[in-house]
C-alpha cells in the first residue's frame, strides 16, 4: 500500500541530503552567498514550505481527529521543532543580508544558525520516521492513507513541483561534491 508516511519520509530522504550539503558550507571559510541563498530557499520552499504544510495541515490535524493531542505529545513537540526550525532559517536569512553588505563577521552567525538546524532536523526526522510515523500507522486507514496522499499531491502541486527542488539539492551536492 502505498502510505501517506512513506511519502513523507521521502521527502525527508532529500532534506537530509540538503541537511549533508550544509553541514560541508558550515566548514568553509567563505560561503558563496547564491549557495547561502539557495540552501535557505530550498528549506523555505520543500522542507518547510511543502513538507511541513503536508504535516502542519493535513496529517496533524487527521491524527488529532484520531485521538492525538496538539497540546502534548508528539505532535505538540513535531510542532514545536517545526517553529524552533524556522527561526534558525529566520537568522540564517538575516545573516546573509548582513554577509551580502559586506559584513565578514556575519558568517558565524549564519554558520550557528546552519548548525541549529542541521542538529535539529536530524533528530526530528528521526523522531518522526521512528515514532510518530510507526504511530499514525497504527491509527490511519487505507482511506486515511489516500485522503491524505490526495491531499499531499495538492500541496505539491501548489508549491511548484518537487523535481524542482531536488534538481537544487543535486546541484548543491555537486558544486560541493557530495555523493
Amino acid at each position: 500500500m502505498n502510505s501517506a508516511t512513506k511519502n513523507l519520509e521521502n521527502d525527508h530522504v532529500y532534506i537530509l541530503r540538503l541537511i549533508d550539503v550544509m553541514e560541508i558550507v558550515t566548514s568553509t571559510s567563505r560561503p558563496e552567498i547564491s549557495d547561502l541563498e539557495t540552501i535557505v530557499n530550498l528549506i523555505k520552499n520543500y522542507a518547510d514550505g511543502s513538507h511541513h504544510a503536508k504535516e502542519e495541515n493535513l496529517l496533524f490535524p487527521l491524527l488529532a481527529k484520531r485521538g492525538f493531542s496538539l497540546q502534548q505529545g508528539p505532535v505538540a513537540m513535531m510542532l514545536i521543532e517545526h517553529t524552533q526550525g524556522r527561526n534558525f532559517v529566520r537568522g540564517m536569512g538575516e545573516g546573509i543580508s548582513r554577509y551580502k553588505n559586506g559584513e565578514e563577521n556575519a558568517v558565524p552567525d549564519i554558520f550557528d544558525n546552519m548548525n541549529g538546524y542541521i542538529t535539529l532536523l536530524r533528530n526530528h526526522i528521526a523522531k518522526e520516521n521512528n515514532v510518530l510515523f510507526r504511530m499514525a500507522d497504527n491509527v490511519l486507514d487505507e482511506k486515511d492513507h489516500q485522503i491524505l496522499l490526495d491531499g499531499f499531491a495538492e500541496v505539491e502541486t501548489s508549491k511548484g513541483l518537487s523535481t524542482e527542488y531536488l534538481k537544487g539539492i543535486e546541484k548543491l551536492e555537486d558544486a560541493y561534491k557530495i555523493k
